[in-house]
């Protein structure tokens, strides 16, 4: 049975208070929010009867749940959603930023209750801020943080369903404002020698420790932030092949990093590192608007240099001078900033012939697709050399097979097109012969891998004029299963990357 009372009997001061039990069994106790006892005893026979359908299960308690989520306000579901994404580790610029979207779109768009947002509203958001000329990119960030808040209050049932599943965002393929451009091989090699010959130390970071910061982001592929948190301790130099560790609370994608790096690169961190204590930072680097003035003035003195080389030969002089080498934005108008260092290693690595999967594995993109879209057409054309290895099929028909039709007339044909096709059905009968003298050599075992097991698939690839890229193993189960190949990262020596800028060498006067 429900009760009203009021704390301290009959002469009790203040607002009733209701006892009743609900359909879980469950005594609870509430305020009526009114000194009127009537209305308290309405209020008490009202939700006496709420709890008898729900018991009776005329009133399905989860939807009466959805639907006080749905009347909570937008702020207060937010800061549940705050606290989620913290709990997730994700970075404080990123929460911030990301519920600083979400405050703004429901603002714009009238968002008080959870249950107000709509896909209507959050589209005709998106197309005034593409109306007002606003990055495609900054625009998918945007609907990108409140479509993640909508997904959130569906799947935590705050929501019966995702409203904004249907918002789509604009590619940001069409309409790129800034868009990245490598540095050449010949641009390094001029960037790295005249830094070190002038010496001169920029935001308190000396010429040496500037190239080493370069180089390891070349060679790594490791962002600003992440450069910024390696310690002594982080650089494993000893190793059969050196690599650098970071963190996971340092990277993009919250997972640790293994990057590894040349040799030589190696001897120069521990020239670099020789004074260092094992938690002091690899690099004392600048603020983080300093980093991208500070490559762009090492850039604009090698041009420089690269243009007073030329000073005694006037028609060179012109040509350097219309050129875009070592400038900061090409004529293509890709920029060049520190994140253009890691965009680099991601292009040598495609140029020199690593396998995208490769590719991937260094630059540690969380899709293919991203690798491809970004480096594919840097990767070595092989459309050519895989056409030219299919069978002879689509030519014409050889004269048996054509003879079984009943059709066939050796005369009615050219001398010329006999000829050819003799010619052909010849290359192809060659074609054949190879095929079963190499299935002959596999099956004999005269052709294998240095592991002693059998070399099935290689490759040209630069530098190695065959390259294993999968072998086969035995699995528990008695069949082969595919390996993965152990690829070496790193990046290869510029200088064999196949091709070459029209700069002349580096030399100093």
């Amino acid at each position: 049975m429900a009760t009203v009372f009021k704390r301290g009997g009959k002469k009790g001061k203040g607002k009733y208070l209701l006892s009743y039990t609900d359909h879980r069994g469950v005594r609870k106790t509430r305020s009526a929010k009114t000194t009127d006892l009537d209305a308290a005893r309405r209020i008490t026979n009202k939700l006496e009867a709420d709890e008898a359908l729900r018991r009776d299960g005329v009133v399905d308690p989860r939807l009466e749940a959805l639907g006080e989520q749905s009347r909570r306000t937008v702020e207060e579901h937010l800061a549940d959603f705050r606290a989620k994404l913290s709990a997730a580790k994700a970075s404080a610029g990123h929460v911030t930023r990301t519920c600083k979207f979400i405050r703004d779109i429901a603002k714009a768009a009238g968002f008080v209750e959870a249950g107000d947002i709509t896909a209507d509203k959050v589209n005709h958001y998106g197309a005034e801020l593409l109306k007002k000329k606003m990055a495609a990119r900054s625009v998918a960030a945007r609907l990108t943080a409140i479509k993640s808040f909508s997904r959130w209050l569906a799947r935590e049932g705050k929501l019966p369903a995702d409203p904004l599943a249907s918002v789509k965002k604009p590619s940001c393929k069409t309409d790129r404002r800034k868009v990245r451009r490598m540095l050449l091989p010949e641009e390094w090699q001029w960037l790295r020698t005249v830094t070190l010959s002038e010496n001169v130390v920029r935001d308190e970071m000396p010429a040496t420790e500037r190239v080493l910061l370069y180089a390891t982001a070349i060679q790594t592929g490791l962002r600003q932030n992440e450069l910024r948190s390696l310690t002594r301790g982080s650089l494993f130099l000893d190793a059969v092949q050196p690599y650098i560790t970071c963190k996971a609370g340092s990277t993009k994608n919250q997972q640790d990093a293994r990057q590894y790096i040349k040799p030589e690169l190696a001897v120069e961190f521990r020239q670099h590192i020789a004074a260092k204590v094992p938690g002091a930072a690899a690099f004392a680097m600048p603020r983080r608007e300093k980093v991208a003035s500070m490559l762009r003035a090492d850039l604009a003195a090698s041009r420089r240099a690269w243009l007073k080389e030329a000073r005694n030969d006037p028609e060179e002089r012109q040509r350097r001078e219309q050129s875009d080498f070592l400038l900061p934005v090409n004529h293509e108008k890709e920029v060049f900033d520190f994140h253009s260092l890691r965009h680099t290693c991601g292009a040598w690595l495609a140029m020199s012939g690593a396998s995208p999967k490769a590719v991937q594995a260094i630059m540690r993109h969380s899709v293919i697709t991203l690798t491809m879209d970004t480096y594919g057409h840097l990767f070595p054309g092989q459309e050519a050399d895989t056409v030219a290895r299919l069978p002879d099929l689509l030519s014409d028909p050889e004269p048996e097979a054509v003879r079984a039709t009943g059709t066939y007339d050796e005369t009615s044909r050219p001398a010329s097109e006999r000829a050819a096709h003799a010619q052909r059905a010849d290359g192809l009968k060659r074609h054949r012969t190879a095929k079963r003298g190499e299935s002959a050599e596999r099956k004999s075992g005269e052709e294998v891998a240095e592991d002693g097991l059998p070399n099935l698939l290689s490759v040209n690839t630069l530098g190695k004029p065959r390259q294993r890229l999968a072998t086969h193993d035995k699995s528990s189960r008695g069949g082969n299963r595919t390996r993965t190949p152990n690829y070496g990262h790193g990046i290869l020596n510029p200088e064999r990357l196949p091709f070459r800028h029209s700069a002349k060498r580096v030399t100093l006067q």
